[in-house]
């Protein structure tokens, strides 16, 4: 039995031409400032962001670490959303290797932070408070749904920062998906923020990688704190030549990603029990299942070669390369097979 596998678009292969392109790649000592391939990568990613540099980094956690320390003083707070990926996924790196505090501001479902309570959140000059530092946004926004954040939404973020005179960063892990799903250039929804991080290595398929972007003068604070952090990688280009690949032919294939996450949700909708929450817009598809444990119900979805994960008192599944409409299709009929399970395998609702 092929085990379909949507845990999440971190476990996407890359493609032939990613692997051709690395084989292939000019390299040299990043480090030093000699790798012509991440040169390529850095220059071409600055561009899509609409920023002045950028910087190649092993991960999106590094990313927004980096960016955090980059903008920051030790002592600082950092305003973000209670269900951002920094708060819930990075370790507390921000605390533990940056001296900042986290301030959390809720989240609506869209993912959109409160604004009227990030401006109540912003710490005045009485000498007894920390300095708020930075106001981070998502986009798009993970435990909220795959959800989008559009230009106006990130506008309005932006001018709330303007006003206190606050930098913003925006996680966009998966900012390419927002912007096909909307039909803009990343770069539309970049110029709202002083620094921005996308992910290589989710939709975008590749093996490794991140990149922040920002001003030349961010950028290079940026680098040292990379550096600090352990993310002088050498040779680099052997991932840089990955994410040139990724930048010039998968961003509109994610398209694909989001229909058939379409394709899935529909599915899964027309199961007994089954309910999406919220129904998909990009490539993740959260959902609940009544009267199932929700571990025992992955277990069994895993036994049954569907593999998906528990994520804030839901399933999530996400679609993306590597994953056609045969598979999806194939894993709405496993998951049907499951909720037919014989008596003892369900509790009661």
């Amino acid at each position: 039995m092929n085990v379909i596998d949507l845990r999440s678009d971190t476990v996407t292969l890359p493609t032939p031409a990613m692997y051709e392109a690395m084989v292939s790649a000019p390299l040299g000592d990043d480090v030093f400032g000699g790798d012509p391939t991440v040169q390529r990568l850095e220059k071409a990613a600055a561009g899509a962001m609409g920023k002045e540099a950028a910087v190649l980094t092993a991960s999106g956690t590094m990313s927004n670490l980096v960016a955090l320390l980059s903008h920051c003083e030790r002592g600082n707070e950092v305003i973000l959303g209670d269900e951002s990926h920094i708060l819930h996924y990075e370790v507390g790196g921000a605390f533990a290797l940056g001296g900042l505090g986290l301030r959390p501001v809720p989240n609506d479902a869209q993912g959109r932070l409160d604004l009227e309570e990030v401006g109540r959140t912003v710490r005045g000059s009485d000498v007894h408070w920390p300095r708020t530092g930075l106001l981070c946004v998502e986009n798009t926004h993970n435990r909220c749904g795959g959800t989008v954040l559009t230009e106006a939404d990130l506008e309005a973020a932006s001018e709330v920062a303007r006003k206190y005179g606050l930098p913003v960063h925006l996680d966009g892990a998966r900012v390419f998906n927002a912007a096909v799903a909307l039909g803009v250039p990343a770069e539309r929804l970049a110029r709202h923020a002083d620094s921005v991080a996308f992910s290589l290595c989710k939709g975008l398929a590749c093996p490794i990688g991140s990149v922040l972007c920002g001003s030349g003068e961010f950028i290079g604070r940026a680098r040292r704190y990379r550096k600090m952090v352990g993310g002088g990688m050498r040779q680099a280009g052997v991932i840089a030549a990955a994410g040139i690949v990724a930048l010039e032919a998968m961003v509109e294939r994610l398209a694909e990603d989001h229909e058939n996450a379409r394709v899935l949700a529909e599915g899964l909708s027309g199961l007994e029990g089954i309910e999406l929450a919220p129904p998909p817009q990009t490539n993740l598809v959260f959902f609940t299942v009544a009267g199932w444990d929700l571990g025992h119900f992955m277990q069994r979805t895993w036994q049954a070669g569907v593999l998906c994960l528990p994520e804030g008192g839901r399933i999530r599944m996400v679609t993306h390369y590597g994953i056609g409409r045969e598979e999806v299709e194939e894993a709405v009929a496993r998951v049907r097979k499951v909720l037919a399970a014989p008596p003892g395998v369900r509790r009661e609702a």
